[in-house]
């Protein structure tokens, strides 16, 4: 089973979750210390992989003019009930039917450890972003989703923190169970596949998580924010324009 179609399976499990008020990590911390990475609405704001619509209704609530994509049916179909005048769309997030820079931002929460192809959904922000276009970024740590906390709050990594590997948390709390399917990756592969794209980080946050002891020690959560560059091609079109142009002689 893919990524995308575990999450399907599980989503019924996951808007139960989300939507019990005061229950997930989401409205106790982690929205508020995300959004500020966020830049002030703009054009157009993709949120990608936005499940039930929780971030995407708030970043309206803002004033961004947001769209939002997930690849789950269940999910999107709570979303447009949630918001029927919002504009959702099942779609993969790496074969996006947007045009070239139709964004001037990105954003993408907790979403790209829980995709298959990651080089391919970077490539889609990269190319749906308009140059100068600012991709926003939560991921599970992943020094997180690399090791456990143990015996005596030892924080163990039993394989290797470099290798990219499936996992499966299955977590009950409050009568409640979910079931998280997701990638590991070091942090070097989501940087690789950034720099593949043209875009380039200009802020890395590690936020702490109060009121839990062994987490207070270990990041939850990364964070970042990458700009889109001119790409090498445009940047060598550029340079064939005024080639074309000629030289300007002399005085």
């Amino acid at each position: 089973m893919t990524l995308s179609e575990a999450w399907e399976t599980n989503a019924r499990d996951w808007i139960t979750w989300v939507r019990k008020p005061g229950h997930d990590s989401y409205d106790r911390y982690h929205r508020d210390q995300f959004l500020p990475l966020v830049p002030p609405p703009g054009r157009r704001t993709l949120d990608l992989g936005c499940g039930e619509g929780r971030l995407t209704r708030h970043l309206a609530s803002l004033g961004h003019r947001v769209v939002g994509i997930d690849a789950s049916p269940t999910l999107i179909g709570a979303a447009r009930e949630s918001s029927p005048n919002m504009d959702l769309h099942v779609a993969n997030a790496s074969a996006l039917t947007f045009d070239d820079a139709s964004f001037d931002q990105v954003v993408s929460f907790m979403c790209l450890h829980d995709l298959d192809d990651l080089d391919g959904a970077v490539r889609e922000i990269a190319r749906v972003l308009e140059v100068g276009g600012t991709a926003c970024v939560a991921v599970v740590h992943p020094l997180n989703s690399a090791g456990r906390f143990e015996k005596h709050g030892r924080f163990v990594i039993r394989g290797s923190y470099l290798d990219s590997f499936r996992y499966s948390d299955r977590v009950e709390r409050d009568d409640l169970k979910m079931t998280f399917e997701s990638q590991h990756r070091p942090i070097s592969a989501y940087f690789d596949a950034l720099t593949a794209a043209d875009l380039v980080v200009d802020a890395l946050r590690e936020p702490v998580t109060t009121g839990h002891d062994s987490w207070s020690r270990v990041p939850l959560f990364l964070h970042l924010r990458a700009r889109k560059l001119a790409s090498r091609g445009d940047t060598a079109a550029r340079e064939e324009r005024r080639d074309s142009r000629g030289t300007p002689s002399g005085p």
